[in-house]
């Protein structure tokens, strides 16, 4: 099944709201969001052998590579709701 039929409801009603890009856009870091959450509860029983107190070294680059998703997302999504300046 394909995110656009997945997600239906929830692309429907932040493109109603928000725009279609921004729409997505939103959806796109609930998505990220879903899967970082995901990837926390791995890495509460995937532990790092050198440090017992760490995820996994793989949990935690995926983790890292999510939230500098989440972060490039939420700078266009701040970007596209600023009026462009006018010269």
């Amino acid at each position: 099944m394909s995110v656009f039929e997945d997600r239906r409801e929830e692309l429907e009603k932040h493109e109603f709201m928000m725009g279609t890009s921004r729409g997505r856009l939103a959806v796109s870091l609930d998505v990220l969001t879903d899967a970082l959450v995901l990837v926390g509860q791995h890495g509460v029983y995937c532990r790092s052998e050198r440090q017992p107190n760490q995820p996994a070294m793989d949990i935690r680059t995926i983790a890292k590579a999510i939230e500098d998703a989440k972060d490039l997302i939420g700078s266009v999504l701040t970007e596209l709701k600023t009026p462009p300046s006018t010269s």
